[in-house]
């Protein structure tokens, strides 16, 4: 019996899906959900780390990039806890005992350890399809939690009809000929 659903979400369309079908299994199994979303510069939408490289010829320029980059960040993470809230309003409003949590880490191990330390029975997760090029180049978060997790994964598919800009992505990338 599921007890514990800890679901990992980000910012992306694949977000929505990965909760509604962890909601529906948290009303089937009378389960509690832990949202969880972790801070990484490797999401979608998050701020562009300054370059720095002119910094010996500029330096007022430093410190005008580093409080721009501070307020995209803050405005980033202001944005990931309204998202868990709006989550979690929605689940105790289906009747289900949900709880969020923001970290900031590498989504892979963060997922891992926050499933180890709430004691999860259940991960559940989004997978958006990368292959080839993509997975190589970007990684793959669900790969990692699926072979370091101690505990089940459920893998929510990318739906195939927002797959389309990812996969012009790809398919540009597999056409560029080295000579």
């Amino acid at each position: 019996m599921l007890e514990k659903i800890l679901v990992a979400l980000d910012r992306s369309e694949m977000g929505q899906e990965v909760f509604q079908q962890a909601l529906s299994l948290a009303k089937v199994m009378s389960a509690q959900l832990l949202l969880l979303h972790v801070l990484s510069p490797e999401e979608e939408g998050s701020p562009y780390i300054p370059m720095l490289s002119n910094v010996d010829y500029y330096p007022g320029l430093s410190g005008q990039s580093l409080d721009l980059y501070q307020k995209q960040w803050d405005s980033f993470k202001d944005e990931g806890v309204r998202m868990l809230q709006a989550f979690c309003a929605q689940a105790n409003l289906a009747d289900v005992k949900a709880e969020f949590s923001q970290v900031l880490g590498n989504p892979g191990n963060t997922i891992c350890k926050m499933a180890a330390e709430w004691n999860a029975d259940l991960i559940v997760m989004g997978h958006r399809g990368r292959s080839g090029l993509a997975e190589f180049f970007l990684g793959s978060v669900s790969n990692y939690v699926l072979h370091h997790a101690n505990y089940s994964v459920y893998i929510v598919h990318y739906p195939r009809n927002l797959k389309s800009s990812e996969k012009t992505v790809v398919e540009a990338a597999e056409n560029v000929s080295v000579s």
